[in-house]
């Protein structure tokens, strides 16, 4: 279950339809609205360069090295 609610006062406000009973424990996650928003791809920059022994056409011919597809 997600619900939003908004911190005031050091006090999270919760919706008044909110069905959460007293007593119950929650994890807050934070989102923080001034960190950078990350893309769709921006994740695998972290991977760039790893594979350095790759054959000089890879990028062309991904499906043959991954699938066995004829090079075209």
């Amino acid at each position: 279950m997600t619900i939003t609610a908004r911190v005031q006062n050091r006090t999270i406000t919760l919706p008044a339809d909110a069905p959460i009973a007293d007593g119950t424990m929650v994890t807050v996650h934070i989102m923080d609205e001034a960190a950078p928003k990350r893309t769709g791809t921006s994740w695998m920059l972290k991977y760039a360069g790893i594979a350095d022994d790759l054959p000089a056409d890879a990028s062309a011919q991904h499906d043959h090295y991954l699938y066995g597809t004829p090079k075209r």
